[in-house]
């Protein structure tokens, strides 16, 4: 630079900017991840649709079962009903292996596999389980309320709690 020239603006010139940050990964080791991370996100998701649609048949049956509640509030013999889900439900509930075994069952059998998945029935459910499939409906108008709410208030507990097969 000579001493009498004086630097202009002129003489300035931008910097170039770098080269754009690319979002791709790098290394073969984020690709390795990424790549895991979605074979768990899949298989995650096909276990919750096959949950999902192993519990098709409670969801159904715990609508079913509150409708005939409400029905039964007003009228005793909507109770009538309650046996022929118990067992729809239980029956959608095993394998169909056993389908045949368990639709077999009734009475004191009938409750007590009932009874192995939940805990949750009264001692008399059998009984009266048989009054609701069975009885004239002079019979079940005598039938006290609260037996009956019971009974609904464990066949709900063991729609939502029974062990399903695999």
């Amino acid at each position: 630079m000579s001493a009498g020239a004086a630097p202009s603006i002129e003489q300035l010139r931008q910097l170039p900017l770098p080269a754009p940050v690319s979002y791709w990964p790098q290394t073969w080791g984020w690709l390795a991840l990424l790549a895991v991370v979605a074979a768990l996100a899949a298989w995650a998701a096909w276990r919750i649709a096959r949950w999902h649609r192993r519990n098709q048949y409670r969801r159904t049956g715990l609508r079913k079962l509150e409708a005939l509640r409400l029905a039964a509030q007003s009228d005793p013999l909507a109770a009538r009903g309650l046996p022929e889900l118990l067992k729809r439900v239980g029956l959608s509930s095993v394998a169909a292996a056993d389908r045949a075994r368990v639709g077999a069952l009734s009475g004191g059998e009938w409750v007590a596999f009932m009874t192995a998945g939940s805990g949750a029935f009264p001692p008399d459910a059998d009984a009266l389980l048989r009054a609701l499939a069975y009885a004239p409906p002079e019979a079940l108008r005598a039938i006290d309320p609260e037996r009956v709410r019971q009974l609904f208030a464990a066949s709900r507990q063991w729609m939502e709690r029974h062990h399903v097969a695999a």
